[in-house]
């Protein structure tokens, strides 16, 4: 029998799932984005009604109201379809954490559309990574659990979690990205292909429904001046101050929203829903996670107090939407406030007479890439991300800039990562048990850590821990004692007995801590 000898059938195996999960997650979260979009113009077009016949508003609040605590209280009784799920992707990721699939992608899925679809400034992005490595976890289960190893489940919901996001922003390489920089963590060959592929995939899928036009349409100047730069630097500095701001609000609501003992938590989203009805009243443009305002701030009149009121409506609706602790994320709305920002930077610009108006669509893009960039702590994914949404190659050095400036600014003032931050707070909050048996676990070196060159039998390995296999490249290494472990080398270990997660954690600190 004629064999082809250099295909790999678990390569081969391994891109079939991909391909299968990408294509799911793009189906699911292609309708979710879609479902999202027709109940906002259906919100859009019944307050256009309300402005003639005002007394339906009354019945307005009598659906809104009981839908909020009806909502309220199935995130109070379900916490894991809480905020943007992407804090439990991440916990499931580093074996800290476990969910059922089913009961998160149903509720997560419905909870998302009538939280988000009614007008509350949040992002369909995270809950699309959610819903998405629900989707892969539950591909990859089915299979069945004793079949299925702990890498390739993992590999699973990775794949999905990127493919989700790439069906909610049409945005394949940088929803890869963003799972290996700042969820996964992740860069090994096990796992960025087979992310890859399933975004791809996913994309291709969200492309039937959306078609091929840029998420962000943006008409712009398609070469920034180099006689700018230095307004970039000053931009970059602007938004690291306010990124830095957003973190602390951001991560202090739980605690600040608490203190008001009798207000239960389940009763939050009353107060986003009825807040709403203004919002939508006088601003119908501002309504949602944002996607239509950046779109229209180049059509606004070029006026300061105008962006300023923009950005104090959005940052404060924003965090009210987001404490309400329904269903919903953050990711579409900070790249909606860092485009408000730039748009304001811009303006002052153009009053200063320093700069033309027709940069103004630049600075909003620019903005986006480096609010983003600072508040995640995720540079690389900014960029490529903002780039893949514009459809333009053209502005990679100004977003670049803008982007390390602004990541540097929250570096120096002690930001942490919001999505690390927000897992952090999370995690702490779960009930911690012992987890018992095996499991197996992936980690990268780095370099200057206390792997980097070490023999494998020098390392101090926990008792639990069996290195199964070292990937190299494209080399598959099953390792000995005298083993020589390499920067980018990826360990599959395995880890037996009841102290899994101490185990996690110093073979983390090894392969990742830089030696001082």
């Amino acid at each position: 029998m004629f064999r082809f000898k250099f295909l790999k059938y678990s390569n081969a195996r391994s891109v079939g799932r991909a391909i299968v999960i990408g294509v799911a997650v793009g189906l699911v979260a292609s309708v979710f984005r879609l479902a999202i979009q027709d109940v906002l113009v259906l919100t859009k077009l019944a307050f256009l009604f309300f402005h003639q016949q005002p007394l339906w508003l009354l019945a307005w609040v009598a659906v809104t109201v009981p839908l909020a605590l009806f909502l309220g209280r199935m995130a109070q009784k379900n916490p894991n379809i809480k905020g943007s799920g992407i804090p439990q992707v991440e916990g499931q990721l580093t074996g800290q954490f476990d969910e059922q699939w089913w009961p998160v992608l149903w509720r997560k899925f419905f909870g998302g559309i009538l939280s988000i679809g009614p007008g509350l400034f949040l992002g369909r992005e995270g809950p699309s990574i959610q819903v998405g490595a629900t989707v892969g976890q539950g591909i990859v289960e089915g299979r069945g659990k004793k079949k299925l190893t702990a890498i390739e489940r993992r590999v699973g919901i990775a794949s999905g979690a990127a493919a989700g996001l790439s069906a909610a922003f049409n945005a394949p390489i940088a929803s890869s990205m963003f799972v290996l920089e700042e969820v996964y963590h992740n860069f090994s060959p096990l796992v960025w292909l087979s992310v890859f592929i399933s975004s791809i995939s996913a994309n291709f899928v969200s492309m039937q429904f959306f078609g091929l036009k840029p998420d962000l349409d943006l008409p712009h100047e398609m070469y920034f001046p180099v006689n700018q730069y230095g307004y970039l630097l000053l931009l970059g500095l602007f938004l690291g101050i306010l990124g830095r701001l957003y973190q602390y609000v951001i991560l202090r609501l739980g605690t600040w929203s608490r203190k008001v003992t009798w207000f239960k938590p389940a009763w939050y989203p009353v107060i986003p829903f009825l807040l709403v009805i203004p919002i939508a009243w006088w601003w119908p443009n501002t309504l949602g996670g944002g996607n239509g305002l950046i779109i229209s701030l180049t059509n606004l009149p070029t006026s300061v107090s105008l962006f300023l009121w923009l950005f104090v409506l959005r940052f404060v609706f924003s965090m009210i939407s987001y404490g309400s602790e329904l269903p919903g994320g953050i990711f579409l709305p900070i790249l909606t406030l860092g485009a408000v920002l730039g748009g304001l930077y811009c303006v002052i610009l153009i009053h200063l007479g320093l700069i033309p108006a027709r940069f103004l669509a630049n600075y909003v893009i620019y903005a986006m890439a480096g609010y983003f960039a600072c508040i995640s702590k995720a540079p690389f994914t900014a960029i490529l991300l903002i780039t893949e949404m514009v459809g333009s190659l053209a502005h990679l050095m100004p977003l670049a800039v803008v982007a390390v400036v602004a990541y540097l600014v929250v570096d120096v003032l002690g930001g942490a990562p919001v999505y690390t931050a927000m897992f952090e707070s999370f995690i702490h909050r779960q009930p911690h048990q012992s987890l018992e048996g095996i499991t197996q676990m992936t980690t990268t070196i780095y370099a200057g850590t206390a792997l980097d060159g070490a023999l494998v039998k020098d390392y101090p390995w926990q008792p639990s821990c069996l290195i199964l296999m070292v990937y190299r490249g494209e080399e598959e290494i099953v390792p000995h004692g005298d083993t020589r472990l390499q920067v980018g080398d990826t360990l599959v270990i395995q880890l037996t007995g009841a102290s899994h997660l101490k185990s996690q954690q110093a073979i983390i600190s090894g392969a990742h801590q830089v030696i001082d």
